[in-house]
């Protein structure tokens, strides 16, 4: 969850221009695949009713339009990490607090879609009355306004630490340099920690209540748990940028020659990869989705 993984843009006189070439090219092709795969997933579903008056495929369809928020503006900084190198202060703000929501409500918006599961397999009876298009509308709003309560207390401890002539001025556009107040860091390592703890409490408990509650032949309690499985390598993807500061401090220290390269291989991990598996999971798993999604996916936006 941190910012566009900025801290992994690689420090442009560091890189050959071969090797960075190569690296912006991988991140471009990467991004505009991810991007074009979102954008037939999203004009599958404004297409036909059958999704987006499903609770389900709601949830889905924001986690795409949140990922290719995500991926566009984690694309952007690593292109400006090369190129433009330094940016203005305000103008990197805007992009790294959109990015930081983008990232924050993935995994929250991971958790949503795994309860949703829990209450198809496990209380059928009651799903109509539980998962209803407003209740679903809300919770989407209630996790940005979680995610809009963890990252935009950095802008304000920022704006009352540092002086007007700061947001004036030009720097290398990561996080740690447009929030560079201590107490953010440790805000942040808690804020973190919760959000673990709720995520994946959340991931075990409907894996759980799946596996012991629905009869082991249906084949619909079947595609539940290993949808939640995806979900929670998903999580596990996200979350490992937890983990990536003190990763990459470490091999830092043994690895200092190498050290662009493995910030490479940390972003494609950590930010590109758990967007590419969203697709996976309802646009290409799911046989309804699927059915709709092969009209559009290779043959273009023609109307059908």
């Amino acid at each position: 969850m941190n910012a566009s993984f900025t801290n992994v843009t690689a420090v442009r006189y560091q890189d050959s221009f071969s090797k960075a070439l190569t690296k912006n090219m991988i991140v471009i092709v990467l991004g505009i695949s991810i991007n074009y795969v979102n954008i037939s997933l999203i004009h599958t579903f404004c297409k036909h009713q059958i999704f987006n008056t499903n609770p389900r495929y709601i949830l889905f369809i924001h986690m795409v339009v949140n990922d290719m928020i995500q991926v566009t503006l984690s694309i952007t900084l690593f292109i400006i990490s090369y190129t433009i190198y330094k940016l203005n202060v305000s103008v990197c703000c805007i992009l790294i607090l959109v990015t930081l929501f983008a990232t924050e409500n993935t995994p929250l918006n991971l958790a949503c879609m795994a309860v949703e599961c829990y209450i198809a397999v496990c209380i059928p009876l009651r799903y109509c009355q539980i998962c209803t298009i407003k209740r679903t509308l809300m919770l989407i709003g209630l996790i940005w306004a979680t995610s809009l309560l963890s990252v935009v207390p950095d802008l304000f401890i920022t704006l009352a630490t540092e002086p007007l002539d700061f947001f004036h001025s030009q720097v290398f556009c990561v996080r740690q340099t447009v929030f560079p107040n201590p107490i953010i860091i440790k805000k942040r390592d808690v804020t973190y920690l919760v959000f673990l703890f709720i995520v994946w409490l959340t991931i075990f408990y409907t894996y759980f209540r799946i596996l012991f509650t629905a009869k082991a032949a249906s084949k619909d309690a079947k595609k539940a748990r290993n949808t939640i499985i995806l979900h929670g390598f998903q999580v596990l993807l996200c979350m490992t940028t937890y983990a990536s500061p003190l990763l990459l401090s470490v091999l830092q220290q043994l690895f200092a020659k190498d050290y662009n390269d493995f910030l490479f291989a940390c972003y494609i991990i950590v930010q590109a990869l758990p967007r590419a598996i969203s697709p996976i999971i309802y646009g290409v798993r799911d046989n309804t989705f699927r059915k709709y999604l092969k009209r559009y996916f290779l043959c273009g936006f023609r109307a059908h």
